[in-house]
């Protein structure tokens, strides 16, 4: 089985989806199995992490924006890729360090992620984009 979940960001943050990908999973007729998610673009990431407390999201962002500033920051002055804006080849950097596919058991018609977890687009650009994230379980 398979879909695509559509994503408009707002620029830069995590973008949670996991209520829509639960209601994907729990609509088909596969009580357990492999959930597999992909993130189909070069400057955006999937991430499982809390759900609980904003303040993980906020960190977890400046410290992404501390470790892979903008191509125009000083130190940054190595980068050959910046014709796309500021923002394009740090976007491609972090879409390197975090993960861009997600694999997720399921049993009983259910992801089985820990209590505090949920499924995160995590946008690295400033403007705002449409992701597409392709699911395949099986």
């Amino acid at each position: 089985m398979q879909t695509s979940f559509t994503v408009a960001t707002r620029g830069p943050g995590f973008h949670e989806i996991t209520r829509e990908v639960a209601a994907w999973v729990a609509a088909q007729d596969c009580r357990d199995g492999l959930l597999t998610l992909l993130i189909r673009h070069t400057s955006a990431s999937l991430l499982i992490q809390e759900n609980a407390d904003p303040e993980v999201k906020q960190d977890l962002r400046a410290y992404f924006e501390r470790l892979v500033p903008p191509s125009d920051h000083p130190s940054m002055s190595y980068l050959t890729h910046v014709y796309e804006g500021p923002d394009d080849m740090p976007g491609h950097i972090k879409a390197a360090l975090l993960p861009v596919s997600l694999s997720i058991p399921v049993h009983g018609g259910r992801m089985q992620l820990g209590t505090w977890q949920g499924i995160y687009v995590v946008e690295h650009r400033r403007a705002p984009h449409r992701r597409e994230v392709a699911a395949h379980l099986g």
